[in-house]
């Protein structure tokens, strides 16, 4: 069973920040070794760019359903 929406809102964002502050106390070149594909520090860094996206979605089609629910 998966967490719920508000347990994967502070969930994710804490475990991200988790791994950049990792990746920047591990890696000597921080920012310019995120560039790789295969390091944690780029992982650690594109999870933030993708939560709001994901939340956007999410609130899109939940708004979609109750559109079409509605009507």
């Amino acid at each position: 069973m998966l967490p719920s929406l508000p347990t994967l809102t502070v969930l994710v964002p804490l475990l991200s920040l988790a791994g950049l502050f990792y990746s920047a106390s591990v890696d000597e070149t921080f920012p310019q070794g995120c560039t790789s594909t295969n390091s944690l520090c780029f992982y650690s860094l594109l999870l933030p760019v993708t939560i709001p996206v994901y939340v956007f979605f999410h609130l899109w089609t939940w708004m979609g359903i109750k559109l079409f629910r509605h009507n």
